[in-house]
């Protein structure tokens, strides 16, 4: 079993689950609620999230405050709001769960907001990532990101890199209108500017036209913003075939158009590519090489921990920390107070839950992808330490 100082000041036994312990009581258990996508289109990130609850309570144990841990998981099959909903009322009412935690979307943790209001319970938000979703409920906690807080940056830096004419390339939909915004506000508020702006369809792009448009413009660097998946992989196998690369334009993103399970797939197109994100398997700290190591060995057929097992694993660090802290209360009230201003030492570096909003406060860090051992990585070279989400 491994041992880590999750939280700064804060040691939890790792071992106190052990043999010959009595049974608990019903009212020495705590029961989490953890709805989570494990089917549909995007079962890999409910996968993901799953995994690193679990990889938590395999180091840390089933106990916490004399508290038993229990998980009840729901699955909300993918961006369905009001399969989401029926979830959280079925653990509310008849689980009777004490805590909530997972919402890989947003919608799923907006449609949730209002019963969790209602009940007095936590929820823990551990991907959602739209902005102010914590201000739906005075119980919510984040301990994700944002889209805006992981974009912002991205504008900074190619602001302060001096870059002169940027291009913006994101899907129509709304997380793509405020990605562009964001990275916008980035580089305007920082002395650069954006010379042009596309917005390409959400569903089965032909980015052909598109990015004819860039090649012909000669831009120093395009930030790029679309879903997950196919259309990414498509879209940084094109730019490479196309010549953008060879042309000197740099790709731009946030850390989702390289995210680990991306560039398993894009091979050496994705060579180069420049992104802000919360986290990256490769960084560089003791306790992320132990995270890495032992979601390796647990996990061998999904080799490759991404930010959605970080998250989760953190959401788990949160529920533990605050219940050491209340004594095992686990109301909404005691572990929102419990957890406000709270510093999370996580496998992506320190994190803060601010008292004011209960959101996520992190570094964010630059990376580009290179090979290392023979494997794609995104190397972070750069960080903004402490960044929140500033969208107004």
């Amino acid at each position: 079993m491994i041992k880590r100082r999750y939280f700064l000041g804060a040691a939890l036994a790792a071992t106190a689950l052990t043999a010959g312990l009595p049974a608990f009581a019903a009212g020495d258990t705590v029961k989490v609620g953890v709805v989570l996508s494990l089917s549909g289109p995007f079962s890999i990130y409910g996968t993901q999230m799953q995994n690193g609850i679990d990889l938590f309570m395999k180091q840390h144990g089933d106990e916490v405050a004399g508290k038993k841990i229990e998980l009840i998981v729901k699955d909300d099959g993918g961006i369905a709001p009001d399969r989401a909903r029926r979830a959280v009322q079925d653990l509310l009412v008849r689980d009777h769960v004490d805590v909530l935690a997972g919402f890989t979307f947003t919608a799923s943790a907006m449609a949730s907001a209002p019963l969790a209001e209602k009940t007095k319970t936590a929820m823990i938000v551990m991907n959602a990532s739209s902005s102010h979703i914590t201000e739906a409920n005075p119980y919510m906690i984040r301990v994700g990101q944002t889209l805006p807080q992981i974009t912002e940056p991205a504008g900074r830096y190619a602001a302060e890199q001096g870059y002169k004419n940027v291009y913006t390339l994101v899907a129509d939909i709304t997380a793509g209108h405020d990605a562009e915004t964001a990275f916008i506000r980035g580089m305007t508020t920082n002395g650069g500017t954006v010379s042009g702006s596309l917005r390409v369809p959400a569903q089965n792009p032909d980015f052909a036209p598109f990015i004819q448009r860039i090649k012909d413009a000669k831009p120093d660097a395009v930030f790029v913003w679309l879903p997950p998946g196919e259309a990414t992989i498509n879209f940084i196998k094109e730019f490479d075939q196309r010549g953008l690369k060879e042309a000197g334009i740099t790709m731009l993103g946030t850390g989702d158009l390289t995210d680990e399970l991306t560039i398993r797939q894009t091979g050496d197109a994705g060579l180069g590519v420049v992104t802000t994100g919360h986290y990256s398997m490769a960084h560089d700290s003791d306790l992320n090489r132990e995270f890495v190591e032992a979601y390796l060995a647990d996990y061998p057929d999904d080799p490759w921990p991404n930010f959605l097992s970080v998250s989760a694993y953190d959401g788990m660090a949160a529920l533990y920390y605050a219940l050491e802290k209340t004594g095992g209360d686990a109301s909404g009230p005691a572990i929102v107070e419990a957890l406000k201003g709270a510093t999370i030492e996580s496998p992506r570096g320190p994190i803060t839950i601010d008292p004011e909003n209960r959101d996520i406060v992190q570094t964010i860090y630059v990376r580009k992808v290179e090979a290392v051992d023979g494997q794609l990585s995104n190397v972070e070279f750069f960080e903004f330490p402490e960044s929140r989400d500033m969208t107004p």
